[in-house]
């Protein structure tokens, strides 16, 4: 009889939790460069559905966080356009590592470890219910998109392409 696996905290949890959210716990089997295919499928949501959280930066140097669609890429020039900046690039794994705290494939945009203005594909909102990572690789928790708006104060973009 499989044993029931034992999800431990992670500072994106302790988050969640200390703010009162409402929250569904979802773990599988992480894949390297697996990506939102994998863990929808692993959970048999929508990939649309499933937010991934991506590390970037301005012209200056400046993290910032975009949740955009599993299903979809961002365009940096839309994006850079968006929030006034003359270019948008993701940042480099180990400088995402140091200013979130978390692992790239595991990153949360809840518990940083810095606070970066955190930028929302809009669509996102029309979602009943999100998958975003829950602070660790392989490891997703469901919710209600409304409380990014409580939690993170994002700004919308529509910066998705398909």
């Amino acid at each position: 009889m499989a044993k029931k696996e034992h999800i431990s905290e992670t500072p994106a949890t302790q988050f969640l939790r200390k703010h009162q959210v409402a929250f569904s716990a979802h773990p599988y089997a992480y894949e390297e460069k697996g990506g939102t295919a994998v863990s929808a499928r692993e959970l048999g949501v929508d990939e649309h559905a499933v937010v991934k959280t991506l590390v970037m930066q301005d012209e200056a140097a400046r993290p910032l966080l975009v949740l955009m669609h599993g299903d979809c890429t961002v365009s940096t020039k839309n994006l850079a356009r968006a929030i006034a900046c003359k270019s948008v690039e993701p940042c480099k794994p180990d400088v995402a590592n140091r200013h979130t705290g978390f692992l790239v494939g595991g990153t949360s945009p809840f518990g940083t470890r810095k606070a970066m203005p955190v930028y929302v594909e809009k669509t996102i909102f029309d979602l009943p219910r999100i998958y975003i990572n829950g602070g660790r690789r392989g490891y997703l928790v469901g919710m209600d998109p409304a409380e990014l708006v409580r939690l993170l104060a994002p700004i919308a973009v529509e910066v998705a392409l398909p």
